[in-house]
């Protein structure tokens, strides 16, 4: 369940498009060389499956070149292979994964919605955005966490799928928690180093595999289901379905702990659970349920609900870092270029499972009249993957600004209602788990 860096290894060198190889890159291993200080742990955890699917594309591509017909010259000296001219015919051959599922909705995805409560504003702004693709917004208040707007809920609260590369956002903040890194601690790689900015703006999977073999499963998971991973977001919403954080790690031969840190292999996240998550980011560390008043006494009876409060506050500031590098720069810099009046934070995410492609973006802004939370998250096939979902994330907040959402409405434009005193919270606690699991 993957887009696996071999396969992204194997379409460049077999020369697809220059557009579809920036779409499946997106969480390749970007070297940085100017960096000179001292690294975290050398790590001897090569990326093996990239290195057999280098080999593997190569061998193809010659064999294909041999039975052709075409000819292979060896330098003098070196035995390297070159192969002529007329081998580029070969270059509209390639082994890729193959999609089955459409990117574009076939039918009103929605009208099953239920929006009696929602903000009508945000609502048609996600709508907008969304178009014709074959996805969910979700928005979010996270000052009390309330959902604003969730377009096509059939989608929103299904059992969710693959996290993709946001579940990195969970895994940094375990390790900025244990002490592990700061922003700015530099791990060392194979052939290059860098640190937690910009393996955030950049999505780099080797980054986060060593963060999980350094932290260990059982770290890891003790701080995904803090963060409300494995749980209902949720307060009776009707229908929600519950994604899974398994008991175990992979085993070693799909890529153990360290992949379920790069792209949450193994993984179910729902849209829900991981807009709960980054609300707690964007407020500083209340875990609120999700709720979503659907009736008028609801609306009327709406108080936040605390789930637990998180000991992370300032530790998102070293995280924030990174999720604004990944809009100004990185992978999700597709938002700016309608958006660009508020300061956003968030983190893409791209994978596959079965002929379906997951594309996700999980952002919050920052106003003056306080901040939104989003998910969009996308199926489909080779259009769908995380720059889309941020771009169409930039749309929705152009959207609203067009409609003057953020001018001289103060909190009551964001929905925003001041939460009562917590009641019933729960710490997040520190793991009592030591040493590394590599």
């Amino acid at each position: 369940m993957r887009l696996s860096c071999a396969l992204i290894f194997s379409f460049a060198l077999i020369g697809l498009g220059d557009g579809a190889v920036r779409a499946a890159a997106l969480n390749a291993p970007h070297t940085m060389h100017h960096l000179k200080t001292p690294h975290l742990v050398q790590t001897h955890h090569p990326a093996h499956h990239a290195v057999a699917a280098t080999k593997s594309a190569a061998a193809r591509v010659e064999a294909r070149t041999a039975s052709a017909g075409r000819r292979v010259s060896r330098r003098a000296g070196n035995g390297a292979a070159t192969i002529r001219r007329a081998s580029l015919r070969t270059r509209h051959h390639y082994f890729g994964e193959r999609f089955t599922a459409s990117s574009f909705a076939s039918s009103d995805i929605f009208a099953g919605d239920i929006t009696t409560g929602e903000d009508p504003v945000v609502r048609q702004a996600a709508v907008d955005a969304l178009g014709d693709m074959n996805g969910t917004a979700v928005v979010i208040n996270p000052a009390n966490g309330r959902i604003l707007a969730m377009v096509n809920q059939k989608l929103a609260l299904s059992p969710g799928a693959e996290p993709c590369s946001t579940i990195k956002i969970t895994v940094a903040m375990a390790a900025l928690s244990e002490g592990l890194v700061t922003r700015d601690t530099m791990v060392q790689l194979p052939g290059f180093r860098m640190n937690m900015t910009q393996a955030l703006a950049h999505s780099n999977n080797l980054y986060f595999e060593e963060l999980g073999r350094e932290l260990g499963f059982e770290r890891v998971r003790h701080y995904a289901n803090q963060f409300g991973l494995g749980e209902l977001a949720g307060y009776n919403i009707p229908g929600e379905q519950l994604g899974i954080y398994p008991d175990h790690a992979l085993p070693v031969s799909e890529g153990g702990v360290g992949r379920m840190c790069s792209f949450g292999q193994g993984v179910s996240l729902t849209p829900l659970q991981l807009g709960a998550y980054v609300a707690a980011l964007a407020n500083g560390g209340t875990l609120y349920y999700l709720q979503h008043p659907t009736t008028p006494v609801e609306i009327a009876a709406f108080s936040p609900r605390v789930k637990r409060t998180l000991n992370i506050a300032k530790y998102v500031p070293d995280l924030q870092d990174g999720m604004a590098g990944a809009v100004e720069y990185g992978t999700a810099r597709r938002l700016r270029a309608s958006f660009t009046e508020l300061p956003v934070f968030g983190k893409t995410g791209t994978c596959s499972d079965k002929g379906t492609r997951f594309g996700w973006f999980a952002s919050y802004s920052d106003s003056p009249q306080g901040s939104l939370v989003t998910v969009f998250f996308l199926e489909g096939g080779r259009p769908t993957f995380g720059p889309r979902a941020a771009e169409l994330t930039g749309a929705f907040y152009r959207n609203l600004w067009d409609h003057n959402y953020f001018v001289d409405k103060g909190q009551q434009t964001a929905g925003v209602i001041t939460p009562e005193p917590a009641r019933e919270t729960v710490p997040v606690q520190t793991s009592a788990v030591q040493g590394t699991n590599q």
